[in-house]
């Protein structure tokens, strides 16, 4: 869809993520260069800081919710993206997320649309909240 297209209260929701991997959670360590015991060492995560698991970064989880943008919206340049994170994401996790159309602002010929995101677990439960901002191409 185009920027010019949305409405505000227009909503998108896709499962981005569908039974994270271990090894989908380890590749993003060695793309980040956060190797963070947290997320890659079993026996830590579990023994030392006491979690079931491995989790997922925090910063793959949001990279993950922008996939419900870039797979809605074929323009548009990115000028603000924020979010707050809510609960841990496990391997195994499927997240699916929503952007809603919360506010469009027509300034001197350009449009800029304001999206409220979430991002929940399978079970329904809010991992991510958070916002983007996006203009029109120049």
């Amino acid at each position: 869809m185009k920027l010019a297209e949305l409405s505000v209260g227009d909503r998108y929701e896709a499962t981005v993520v569908q039974e994270l991997s271990r090894t989908q959670i380890v590749m993003y360590a060695g793309a980040s260069g956060d190797y963070n015991p947290l997320h890659t060492d079993e026996v830590y995560a579990t023994q030392v800081a006491g979690y079931p698991s491995v989790l997922a970064h925090g910063q793959l989880t949001m990279g993950l919710t922008a996939k419900v943008i870039t797979d809605w919206i074929d323009d548009g340049e990115l000028s603000g993206f924020g979010v707050r994170f809510r609960q841990q994401v496990w391997p195994g996790d499927t997240l699916t997320s929503t952007a809603t159309v919360a506010a469009i602002e027509e300034r001197d010929g350009a449009r800029t649309v304001n999206l409220d995101l979430s991002t929940v677990n399978q079970h329904g439960e809010p991992v991510l909240v958070g916002y983007a901002r996006l203009g029109e191409m120049t």
